[in-house]
Parts: C-alpha cells; structure tokens; sequence
C-alpha cells in the first residue's frame, strides 16, 4: 500500500505491531458492518501479522485500543475477549476524535516472540 511505517519491528524478542484498523486485508477498505465487524477485522490482521512475525496471539503482553466512540466500548469489549483465550494481554483504552481512514477502533500491541513452549503467566489470576 505504500504507507510510510512498518506493521511491525522486531527488537530481539519483542515484536511492536504498528496500529491495526479492520481494513480488508492489502486495501485501504474498512469492512462493513461497524464497530463489531471493524474490531473483529482489526484483531485478525494483527493476529496475521503476528503469525508472520514469529509470534501469535498468546504471546501479546499489551494492546492500546483507540475508539473512535467510547459508547462501543462493550461491544470492542465482547470481540476482544473471543480473541485471547489463554490469558488478557496488559491493556490501555482510549477515545480520539478520529482514525485513519474513518475507522471505529484501531489496535496496537507488543509480543514476545519466542519458543512455541514459552508460555505467559495472567497475573491478575
């Protein structure tokens, strides 16, 4: 797409993932259907990337979530939550007043990217 940023850089084992928006995937075309199609699309292209990377979904140890409205807070909520089985990442949540291309939610996140044995402990158990 010829966009001036990397969707991800790898510092040894931590992998920073550029802010991910429910976009189709090699388009600059949001998914329709709102807030909770937008967020699942948004959590499948940062888990591709991941993948791509050497890393996955398990190995997230923190995600930044912008809203385009803090009113869909619940429903990001309930999509996030299908994606993260083994543990919940740290997490920081903000309001804009705009994204990229009229997006309702975007996501950013940094993993480890390690063994396939490595394993995250949740500490909020």
């Amino acid at each position: 797409l010829g966009l001036p940023f990397s969707e991800a850089v790898r510092v040894g084992n931590m992998l920073y993932l550029a802010g991910q928006i429910g976009n189709t995937p090699g388009k600059l075309e949001l998914v329709p259907g709102g807030m909770r199609a937008e967020a699942k699309q948004a959590m499948e292209n940062m888990k591709t990337i991941l993948e791509r990377n050497g890393s996955s979904l398990d190995h997230v140890v923190k995600c930044t979530v912008f809203l385009a409205d803090m009113k869909e807070w619940p429903v990001f909520n309930e999509v996030y939550r299908s994606f993260f089985s083994s543990h919940f990442p740290a997490r920081s949540s903000l309001g804009t007043s705009g994204l990229a291309i009229g997006a309702r939610v975007e996501i950013e996140c940094i993993a480890v990217v390690r063994p396939p044995n490595f394993g995250l402990k949740d500490l909020s158990k």
